[in-house]
């Protein structure tokens, strides 16, 4: 099995010394033009310009502020354009560092907007007026994960700030899996990837050998796949089922939204997959050790990236989500259940003790 590769070395070393990459032509008629996301883990997102004979097409946008505005115009003018030139707008997801200036890219542009309609449907109510449906679904989901009352409201709210970055494009183009992608002179065919979101989906270039990964494999870390209320039930497994879906694809490069671009698809699915095996067992072990925990008290016991007094906001509450992904795949597959109490508590399959 051969390795990973790194082919965006700029992007790496400009990674490594905390800086943004030059927008670069990667081959003939492609573009990548990094977007910063300001006071963000992730500092950016990378848009992808492919050109077409009446203009371009561009993945993903990033967020709707005005750093990243200018900064996406300015790498359009390098590549010779201009944002009148955009007649498509491909999103992998709806997630505010990807969709955000979609909205108003196309006001600007005129260009027609793609989505697949997993993510279509969420719009309304994670951007829209149904906003108050969302939180009030949200605060139950975490009551029955055992958050703690003087903590839950403030991670209620948690994601609420973020709204602010998107511009919200209803699509003109829902992109089922395994549709081709209307774009004359490229040969994109949508794969449906769920588990970060919903509609999540990579765009593979048969003809060039390339995938458009977005955040579904990323070279470095691994995308968050958290139970939330606008995830299906079980959304690691599908997660899971879309690394296998993908890994042995026949491509030369993979060009993730995040990070840089690399080779070794196969080997970078496995380390994914590898990653949520022993997560699985660590959080089995948990509920094991102590049998009748709720999901907030195995997320204190989990193995976190940094320390949990560092976790804080948002990202503290899509590690609990991350952590109840992981045991409802665990109870799917037969090794804990749970009770029917409020909080919920967790037990190891067998264990009497709920009962």
């Amino acid at each position: 099995m051969a390795g990973i590769e790194v082919t965006g070395t700029g992007q790496r070393r400009s990674w490594e010394s905390v800086g943004l990459p030059d927008v670069e032509r990667v081959r003939p008629g492609l573009w990548s033009i990094p977007v910063p996301l300001p006071n963000n883990p992730l500092r950016y997102v990378l848009v992808y310009l492919l050109e077409l004979d009446t203009g371009v097409a561009v993945i993903d946008t990033g967020w709707s502020t005005e750093e990243a505005w200018t900064a996406l115009v300015a790498g359009m003018g390098v590549a010779g354009y201009t944002v009148s030139d955009v007649q498509a707008i491909l999103i992998t997801h709806i997630h505010p560092d990807h969709y955000g200036l979609a909205g108003r890219l196309r006001e600007a542009s005129g260009a027609w907007v793609a989505l697949h309609p997993a993510d279509a449907a969420l719009i309304p109510a994670r951007y829209g007026r149904g906003i108050e449906t969302l939180i009030e679904s949200m605060d139950a989901l975490l009551v029955d994960a055992g958050v703690p009352d003087e903590m839950r409201g403030e991670l209620t709210g948690a994601s609420m700030g973020i709204r602010e970055f998107v511009a919200v494009a209803e699509p003109d183009v829902l992109l089922e899996d395994k549709a081709t992608v209307p774009l004359p002179g490229w040969d994109l065919v949508t794969l449906h990837t769920p588990g970060h979101s919903p509609g999540h989906v990579c765009f593979h270039d048969r003809g060039r050998r390339l995938l458009f990964s977005g955040d579904h494999v990323l070279p470095r870390i691994s995308p968050s796949v958290a139970v939330h209320v606008q995830q299906p039930i079980n959304p690691l497994a599908d997660f899971l089922g879309a690394l296998h879906a993908v890994r042995d694809l026949d491509i030369d490069e993979v060009l993730p939204a995040h990070e840089w671009r690399f080779r070794g698809l196969d080997t970078r699915v496995d380390q994914l997959l590898d990653h949520h095996r022993r997560r699985l067992d660590e959080t089995h072990a948990a509920v094991s050790g102590t049998p009748g925990l709720t999901c907030w008290e195995v997320t204190l016991r989990l193995r976190w990236s940094r320390d949990w007094s560092q976790i804080v906001g948002f990202m503290r509450r899509a590690a609990i989500g991350e952590t109840l992904a992981h045991l409802v795949l665990l109870e799917s597959s037969g090794r804990v259940r749970r009770d029917d109490a409020r909080p919920t508590h967790w037990y190891p399959a067998g264990d009497p003790s709920d009962r």
